[in-house]
């Protein structure tokens, strides 16, 4: 996969992207035993990673707590964008359970979401012998930013990507976030639920 990756690398392609976090998780791992943290971690892996297979997404890479994953790359699927926000909801469904759990042992945590589409560079990253398949685009910094504005168990997706589902889900506008790296103002919308 790789080798076919490098030779497709530069070509933008239109994909869509999701980043997900624990919220809380800077505090836990502050007084949380090693062996609890990884324990909250392999939960919250083992739980989203069932998840991304079941809805065909390509888990880019873990960062701690966060995850990014794209959809309809390398293997194309069709509804792509549906497959993202349907992910979305059905990950937040979960972490409410694990959550539960979580708070009877007296771990505050909760769980954010940022989802946008549009064009990025798809490819292999790294040097020889660590090579790492990747995207490159405004599109992800887009997504990664959503994740850091969404409140505890909110799932914040672009104008962009709110067109492509508007009639598989339920969202409420947010307005426009000022987002670092973003010269403008960003339309955004609270993913609520699916469609009736």
């Amino acid at each position: 996969m790789i080798d076919d990756a490098r030779a497709d690398a530069g070509a933008a392609t239109y994909r869509g992207f999701l980043f997900a976090d624990l919220r809380g998780f800077t505090a836990f791992a502050e007084s949380a035993e090693p062996e609890e943290l990884m324990g909250v971690l392999r939960e919250f892996h083992a739980a989203m990673g069932q998840l991304i297979l079941e809805h065909e997404g390509t888990l880019e890479r873990f960062t701690g707590d966060g995850m990014m994953i794209f959809f309809n790359d390398p293997v194309p699927v069709p509804d792509a964008p549906a497959r993202a926000v349907r992910m979305a909801l059905a990950m937040r469904g979960r972490v409410e359970t694990l959550t539960r759990d979580w708070r009877k042992r007296g771990w505050e945590l909760d769980f954010g979401v940022g989802i946008a589409q549009g064009y990025a560079t798809l490819g292999a990253i790294g040097f020889e012998g660590r090579w790492d398949y990747g995207a490159i685009g405004t599109v992800t910094n887009l997504a990664a930013r959503l994740c850091g504005e969404a409140k505890p168990g909110q799932i914040l997706i672009s104008r962009r990507l709110f067109g492509a589902v508007e009639d598989v889900v339920r969202a409420e506008p947010v307005g426009e976030l000022s987002l670092k790296g973003f010269s403008r103002p960003v339309s955004v919308y609270n993913l609520t639920g699916p469609a009736d």
